[in-house]
């Protein structure tokens, strides 16, 4: 038996400029204002993201795909104390300036339909879209524009 996976959706309307979406989200010093103090980005294809995205562990990811300023794909590093298994886990930033507002969706998946991953996967969830919120106000309130 094939085993199933679970995922989340989340979307955010940002009136900012895709350009300032895609700086908030990968420059390092920017997503340690609105997400995570000392975050780690190496903005690339094949870079790195590390980030405190739930404020408990940190969130280690090689940058998959790297297509400014439109999507920002993360696949998950392993990370001790996670169940073991055969699991690729990804976090997909869309983004949408063609009309209005920046449309930034975040589609994550990979997580084993499994108990011992709810914590976990419930974490992450609930700590993206936190995160999100708080990315909004970053930029709607232009504090990415005021020295830190």
């Amino acid at each position: 038996m094939a085993a199933s996976h679970r995922g989340y959706a989340h979307r955010i309307d940002i009136e900012a400029p895709a350009e300032r979406v895609w700086r908030a989200l990968t420059d390092a010093a920017a997503v340690g204002r609105w997400c995570a103090p000392g975050a780690i980005v190496r903005a690339k294809a094949g870079g790195r993201f590390a980030a405190s995205v739930d404020r408990i562990d940190t969130l280690e990811a090689l940058i998959d795909v790297w297509d400014p300023p439109r999507r920002l794909r993360l696949i998950h590093m392993p990370r001790p104390g996670l169940p073991s298994g055969d699991v690729a886990l990804v976090d997909d930033f869309l983004l949408d300036a063609s009309t209005g507002p920046t449309i930034v969706r975040l589609l994550g998946s990979g997580f084993p339909e499994d108990r011992s991953w709810d914590a976990y996967y419930l974490r992450l969830r609930t700590g993206w879209e936190r995160a999100l919120a708080r990315l909004k106000v970053f930029l709607e309130k232009r504090l990415d524009e005021v020295p830190a």
